[in-house]
C-alpha cells in the first residue's frame, strides 16, 4: 500500500513542500529511504523504530520504501522523522490515510517518541497556507511561532502518541494561538540602553540621529575609551519600531537559522549583530555545507556593528560590498542557488591609527610617518565610499562627565527619527522596496534632492577640494536630504549640505597623510 504524507524543505528563507511516499509490500524485510536524503534523514529508521516500540507498536517486518519527492532536492536534517513515522503507520492501516492529505507534518523524534523542535517553522506554515493545507502539525515548542501565520490551523504536539490519536480522531489536538502580538507591541520600545546615560558627545548623537532617520551607514572614528562602542550599543534605541511585516520577515530568518528563542515567537526589536573581527566569509555573508544565513542576513531590518573595522580581514569586508548595494545576498553552489535578504544598516568603529591617538586633542600620536595611511588603507576605498557618515569621536571632558543635567533620552530622539521616516515613506510610497533616503536611486535623487545655485557651488567646491568620488557625491546629497527631513524642510539648503559634507572626515587630505 502506498501512502503520502507532506513535509517541507528549506531553501534560503523559503520552504518547499516535500511529498513523503511510503510503500509497504510483503516482499523482503528491508527499509529504504530514497530521494536524496542526507545521513540524518537516513538515520530516522532507528529513531522511528525506538519511538514506536515505546508506544507498544512495531515497525512493519516487510519491505518498506520511503521516497522523498521531488528527488532532485537534497533533504537535510531530522525534521522528517514525524511525517515518515506517520506515513508508515498509515501504510500499515493504523491511521486513516485519507486524512493526511490536509496536513503538513514536521518534527524530530527522540527515542521515546517526544517531539523535538525544528528550524523554519514560520516559513513552513507560510508555504502550507499558500498551498491550501488545512493544518500543520509541529512540535509544541514551534507552535506559537507558526501560529503567527493566519489562515491555517497550527497544532502543537509534545509526543508522537498525541499526533497518532489526533489523526485517528480519538483525541484531537488544540489549535495553537499566539500571544506574540501583544508581546510585540509591549516589547518594541523597551531597550536596555538609553542615550540619556551618555554625557556629552552631542555631535555624535546628532550624527547617529541622522543615520537612523535616513537609514544611512556610519563609522565612528576616535581614540580608545572615547565611547564609540557605548554609543553604538545605544543606536538601536533610536531606530523606528519595526513594522509587523518587517518583524515577520526577520523572525523567518532567525527561525531558518535556528536562532529563534523558544520563548519569543516574534522578534519585536530590530536586530543588533556585532560579530568578532575574526569572522569568516561564510559566517558573515552566509554559506557552509548546509547553507545558512550569515550575520548580514541576521542583521536584516536592523544593525550590523563591526567594532575595530580595520582588524577585520580585508577579503571578509569586501564580500559585503554587493549585498550593501543590492540589500540581498546570493549564495551559488553547483546544484543550488540560495538568496537571503540583507537590508541592514552598517555601523562601524575604528581607531584613527595603530596607536589610537592620531588627531587627539591632548595626547601625541606615536605612529611612524605613513603608518596612519597604511592603517586606513586596510579598508578599501569602494567600501568606505558606501559609508555615508564618517564621525569623529573625541574624548569627553571632565566638565561634561560631571554635569548634573541628564542628557536627552532615546525616546525623544526616536520621535524625531520616526517623524523623518514618515516623510520618507510618504515620499516613496509609489516605489516598491524603497522606504528611506539611503535607498534612493539616481532618478529619485534628481526628483527629491534639489539644491539652489549657492548650494551647488558649495558642493562643487567640496568635491574638488576633497577629491570625492561620484558615489561620495551621491552620499552627501542623500544625507543632506535626511537632514532637511529632520528640519521638516522640503528643500535642501546650504546649511544642510554643509553639515552633510562635514561627515566625510576620512575624505580629507589631512587624514593619513605622511
Amino acid at each position: 500500500m502506498i501512502v503520502k504524507t507532506y513535509g517541507s524543505a528549506l531553501q534560503g528563507v523559503h520552504a518547499i513542500t516535500i511529498t513523503i511516499e511510503v510503500n509497504v509490500s510483503s516482499q523482503g524485510n528491508k527499509f529504504f529511504i530514497v530521494g536524496l536524503p542526507d545521513n540524518a534523514v537516513k538515520e530516522s529508521e532507528q529513531r522511528i523504530t525506538s519511538a514506536l516500540q515505546h508506544l507498544g507498536l512495531k515497525m512493519p517486518r516487510t519491505r518498506t520504501v520511503v521516497n522523498l519527492a521531488p528527488a532532485d532536492i537534497r533533504k537535510v536534517g531530522t525534521a522528517y522523522d514525524l511525517p515518515i513515522a506517520i506515513g508508515i503507520l498509515a501504510a500499515c492501516e493504523r491511521i486513516p490515510a485519507d486524512i493526511l492529505t490536509g496536513y503538513l507534518l514536521m518534527g524530530e523524534l527522540s527515542l521515546d517518541g517526544t517531539l523535538l523542535p525544528v528550524r523554519g517553522a514560520l516559513s513552513m506554515a507560510m508555504q502550507a497556507r499558500t498551498e491550501g493545507y488545512t493544518g500543520i502539525i509541529l512540535p509544541a515548542s514551534n507552535a506559537e511561532e507558526a501560529a503567527l501565520v493566519e489562515g491555517i490551523e497550527v497544532y502543537g504536539a509534545n509526543h508522537l502518541e498525541e499526533v497518532i490519536t489526533h489523526l485517528a480522531g480519538e483525541k484531537l489536538l488544540t489549535s495553537a494561538s499566539t500571544a506574540a502580538g501583544a508581546r510585540f507591541l509591549s516589547a518594541q520600545l523597551h531597550y536596555d540602553f538609553d542615550f540619556n546615560e551618555v554625557k556629552g558627545q552631542q555631535h555624535i548623537k546628532r550624527a547617529l540621529e541622522i543615520a537612523a532617520a535616513g537609514g544611512h551607514n556610519a563609522i565612528l572614528i576616535g581614540p580608545p575609551g572615547a565611547g564609540k562602542t557605548m554609543l553604538a550599543r545605544r543606536f538601536p534605541s533610536i531606530l523606528p519600531p519595526m513594522l509587523p511585516e518587517e518583524a515577520l520577515e526577520t523572525t523567518k530568518i532567525y527561525s531558518v537559522a535556528g536562532k529563534l528563542a523558544h520563548a519569543a515567537a516574534l522578534i519585536s526589536q530590530r536586530p543588533f549583530r556585532a560579530p568578532h573581527h575574526g569572522i569568516s566569509n561564510a559566517a558573515l555573508v552566509g554559506g557552509g555545507s548546509n547553507i545558512q544565513p550569515g550575520e548580514i542576513s541576521l542583521a536584516h531590518n536592523g544593525v550590523l556593528f563591526l567594532d575595530e573595522l580595520p582588524e577585520f580581514k580585508r577579503d571578509v569586508l569586501e564580500v559585503m560590498r554587493q549585498p550593501m548595494e543590492e540589500r540581498l545576498v546570493t549564495i551559488a553552489r553547483a546544484k543550488q542557488t540560495v538568496e537571503f535578504p540583507a537590508d541592514f544598516m552598517l555601523l562601524a568603529s575604528m581607531n584613527p591609527c595603530p596607536c589610537g591617538y592620531f588627531n587627539h586633542p591632548e595626547k601625541k600620536c606615536s605612529c611612524a610617518p605613513g603608518m596612519v595611511y597604511k592603517y586606513l588603507n586596510k579598508i578599501s576605498g569602494p567600501l568606505m565610499d558606501r559609508i555615508d557618515l564618517h564621525v569623529e569621536v573625541t574624548p569627553v571632558t571632565y566638565s561634561a562627565l560631571s554635569a548634573p543635567l541628564e542628557a536627552e533620552s532615546s525616546s525623544i530622539i526616536r520621535d524625531r527619527v520616526i517623524a523623518a521616516r514618515m516623510l520618507q515613506r510618504e515620499r516613496f510610497k509609489g516605489f516598491t522596496g524603497i522606504s528611506c533616503n539611503a535607498q534612493m536611486n539616481a532618478r529619485m535623487m534628481r526628483d527629491h534632492c534639489n539644491t539652489d545655485d549657492y548650494s551647488r557651488e558649495l558642493l562643487k567646491s567640496a568635491m574638488k577640494k576633497l577629491q570625492l568620488s561620484a558615489r561620495a557625491y551621491d552620499r552627501i546629497l542623500k544625507v543632506s536630504r535626511t537632514i532637511a527631513d529632520l528640519d521638516k524642510s522640503p528643500l535642501i539648503s546650504a546649511m544642510h549640505l554643509a553639515e552633510a559634507i562635514q561627515y566625510r572626515s576620512l575624505d580629507r587630505q589631512s587624514w593619513g597623510g605622511s
